[in-house]
C-alpha cells in the first residue's frame, strides 16, 4: 500500500465516526506527541501489510478492520479520540507537518517492504503450518516415533500439501508414492472414505517438491489419514533408502 491510500485510510477510520465534534475549537490540548504519532502510524503500517497477506487474509479476517486499527492506537495509551483530534488538528491547521509525520513513519519501509512481507510469510507459514510431526524423516536411519504416516482433522476448505522427498535408487519399494484420504471425524476408522490423487516418486536420489491440492467439501470437520510414502508391495530383501523434508499442510481457503 502507497503512502497516500494508507493516509486516507487512516484519515476515514478517524474521521468517519467523529463527524459530531467537528465543530469544536481545535488546539494542542491532549494532541498525540509526534514522536508517538510516528510509532503509531508505523504500526498500522505493518498491521495493514499483515492483514493483506494472504496467508494471513485466510486464517484471520477480523469483523470490523477499523478496530483493529485502533487496538493499535490503544497499544500506545491513546484512543480513537485523541487520534481524531491529533490528525484533525494538524489536517487543518498543519497539512504540511502531518505529511512529514508520515514521510518519516514510512519512508524507513520503502527499501524493506518485500523484505518485511518475506519474513512476515515465513513465520506465519510456520506458525500456520498443520504439520506437527518431524521436520525431517530418514530412512534407514529412522528412530524414536518418526513416521511418514499422518492423521489430522481439518475443517472444510482448501489445503496444500508439499514437501521435498528424495528417494534413492537402492530403495527397492515397488510403486513408491503417497496414498491419503478422508472421512468424517466422528467415524474416521468406519466411515465412507474419500481418496484424493495419488502421488507417484522418481528413484534418483535427488530431492523433489511434490505438492497435493487437497479440497474438502461440506460444513463438518473430517479426519484425514495418509502415508506420505507408501508402496504396492516390497521384496523379502526390503530396503527402504529415502529423506523427507520441508513438510507442509497448510489452509489456502479463499472463504
Amino acid at each position: 500500500m502507497t503512502r497516500v491510500s494508507l493516509f486516507f485510510l487512516i484519515m476515514i477510520a478517524v474521521i468517519s465516526g467523529s463527524c459530531s465534534s467537528r465543530k469544536k475549537k481545535l488546539d494542542r490540548s491532549d494532541i498525540i506527541p509526534e514522536k508517538d504519532m510516528i510509532a503509531i502510524v508505523k504500526d498500522i503500517y505493518l498491521t495493514n501489510a499483515m492483514l493483506n497477506l494472504p496467508v494471513v487474509h485466510n486464517w484471520y479476517i477480523p469483523p470490523d478492520s477499523l478496530s483493529t486499527y485502533n487496538d493499535v492506537i490503544g497499544k500506545y495509551g491513546y484512543t480513537k479520540e485523541a487520534m481524531d483530534k491529533t490528525l484533525k488538528f494538524y489536517f487543518v491547521k498543519k497539512p504540511k507537518e502531518l505529511v512529514k509525520i508520515f514521510d518519516q513513519a514510512l519512508g524507513s519501509f520503502s527499501a524493506t517492504d518485500s523484505r518485511i512481507e518475506k519474513a512476515l510469510n515465513i513465520e506465519l507459514g510456520k506458525a500456520l503450518n498443520l504439520w506437527k510431526g518431524s521436520d525431517v524423516i530418514l530412512y534407514p536411519e529412522l528412530s524414536g516415533t518418526d513416521s511418514t504416516s499422518f492423521r489430522l482433522i481439518v475443517r472444510p476448505g482448501t489445503y496444500l500439501f508439499t514437501y521435498q522427498l528424495t528417494l534413492f535408487p537402492d530403495d527397492n519399494s515397488i510403486n513408491p508414492h503417497m496414498s491419503a484420504w478422508y472421512s468424517r471425524a466422528d467415524s474416521a476408522d468406519t466411515g465412507k472414505r474419500y481418496w484424493f490423487k495419488t502421488l507417484n516418486y522418481v528413484k534418483d536420489g535427488l530431492p523433489h517438491r511434490y505438492t497435493s491440492k487437497i479440497f474438502i467439501p461440506g460444513k463438518a470437520f473430517v479426519t484425514i489419514k495418509g502415508c506420505i510414502y507408501d508402496y504396492d508391495k516390497y521384496p523379502p530383501d526390503f530396503l527402504r533408502h529415502l529423506r523427507l523434508e520441508k513438510i507442509s499442510f497448510t489452509n489456502i481457503s479463499t472463504q
